[in-house]
């Protein structure tokens, strides 16, 4: 069963990597020994958003990270341990945080307290409780708006992607590169399932003074 489930997955694969070479003898071998990424991408572990796929990157380009929700947790020593690992030793120049909309992660969130999710002692479940909280205005605002569906689910996405920005940046990684004079470009952005296009919510280069 194993095997027949993996066939095609491994005809894929080499099929994509006779072409790789064909078009490149060299393909291969330029990052056979080490990774130069200029990127840090943290995404949602969905399926529908593959982050070398959707912006046309090659191996070596991006290092990449994906949780449920894109979520920077800095308690999750998975998701600080990349994010540490990019910055001193591979020296990324940028970090993508990208959200989408339809995202599984928010819904279940938002429908938190009626889902069977709710009795569970589980990590998905208190990963969820975690989202809810980092959403509490945000989820005001959904139950008070009077927009579609649709909309109101797009708007909590984008609440959800600059709420985990925020703590981004405020990461001790993050504040420690910029402090030790490393450029370092951090974007937000929200990718569209439908149109297949990332719009950038957000911008930051530099460790902004405290009020």
């Amino acid at each position: 069963m194993i095997m027949t489930t993996l066939k095609p997955l491994l005809a894929k694969n080499r099929s994509w990597a006779l072409q790789r070479r064909a078009r490149n003898p060299d393909y291969f071998e330029k990052y056979r020994y080490q990774q130069k990424p200029h990127s840090l991408w943290i995404g949602c572990s969905d399926s529908r958003v593959p982050a070398e796929v959707l912006t046309g990157a090659h191996p070596g380009e991006l290092f990449v990270h994906r949780n449920i929700a894109n979520m920077v947790v800095t308690q999750d020593d998975n998701v600080m341990s990349v994010l540490q690992y990019a910055l001193v030793y591979l020296k990324v120049s940028q970090i993508v945080l990208c959200g989408h909309y339809g995202c599984g992660g928010v819904q279940a969130a938002l429908s938190l307290p009626e889902s069977a999710l709710a009795d569970e002692d589980s990590p998905l479940t208190r990963r969820m409780h975690e989202l809810r909280r980092v959403l509490q205005q945000g989820l005001e605002d959904y139950h008070a708006s009077d927009a579609t569906e649709g909309d109101k689910l797009n708007q909590l996405v984008e609440v959800n992607l600059l709420a985990q920005f925020a703590q981004l940046v405020a990461s001790e990684p993050v504040r420690s590169a910029w402090q030790r004079g490393q450029t370092l470009h951090l974007f937000g952005c929200v990718y569209d399932l439908q149109s297949g296009h990332l719009k950038e919510l957000i911008h930051q280069s530099a460790e902004e003074p405290q009020a």
